[in-house]
């Protein structure tokens, strides 16, 4: 699970990067990842034989960030005024995932997610109709952990006892639309139940900020007013 706060720091500190180069968020992006290259993610001696039988696949990763970027029709379609797109992406259980989040935030500075599309490589798919299951899935638990929720606790008491007190997303506030497209790979077959994810989050918090100018770095979002 440290997934989901690495990739939400690493992106969103990225994107804005990226607006502080003047820099379209996707390609700063490629840049940041670099040219195509395997990179061994050995630390230690005795990590050797297992993280060296699993680099990390730059090319792939570039691969799916591309996908995601072409598919949400990133920088051809005019956005207007309280509408914006993010994009955020992360590799975690040997499966490489990039999410791009549109938004609309309204008046009320509520967040709406018209649609969201996910670019994923896998490795070899066995079963591609329970992979686009997984990664609508996550984009759903993802908008929850975006927006909502939250556990606290009071005098070391945990606050939220079950979901009346804890608040997921409902149908009126989930995204309206989920294209997931997969990748062809011959590489071998990887995880896809939590890949989906860690990239939501950054991708719609990029999103906000190319919605409204405001950069948000607390989660969730509910604590937040926009307007």
């Amino acid at each position: 699970v440290a997934n989901v706060y690495h990739a939400f720091a690493i992106h969103s500190f990225a994107d804005e990067l990226a607006q502080a180069a003047k820099k379209d968020s996707v390609q700063y992006l490629l840049d940041l990842i670099g040219p195509p290259r395997i990179v061994s993610l050995a630390y230690k001696e005795e990590e050797a034989d297992e993280k060296q039988r699993y680099p990390l696949d730059t090319a792939r990763l570039r691969r799916v960030v591309e996908i995601a970027a072409e598919k949400s029709g990133w920088g051809k379609r005019p956005m207007g005024k309280g509408r914006g797109l993010g994009i955020a992406a992360h590799r975690s259980f040997l499966t490489y995932v990039a999410t791009v989040v549109e938004v609309e935030v309204d008046s009320k500075g509520q967040v709406h997610i018209p649609n969201v599309w996910t670019a994923v490589d896998a490795g070899t798919v066995v079963s591609p109709d329970n992979i686009r299951n997984q990664f609508e899935g996550a984009a759903v638990f993802g908008t929850s952990l975006a927006l909502f929720s939250e556990i606290t606790a009071t005098n070391g008491v945990i606050d939220q006892s079950n979901f009346d007190n804890y608040q997921l997303t409902r149908m009126n506030r989930a995204p309206r639309r989920v294209d997931v497209h997969i990748v062809e790979s011959e590489a071998p077959p990887a995880g896809v139940g939590e890949p989906g994810v860690p990239p939501f989050a950054p991708a719609l918090y990029n999103a906000v900020f190319a919605a409204t100018g405001k950069r948000v770095r607390e989660l969730p979002l509910s604590k937040t007013k926009l307007v």
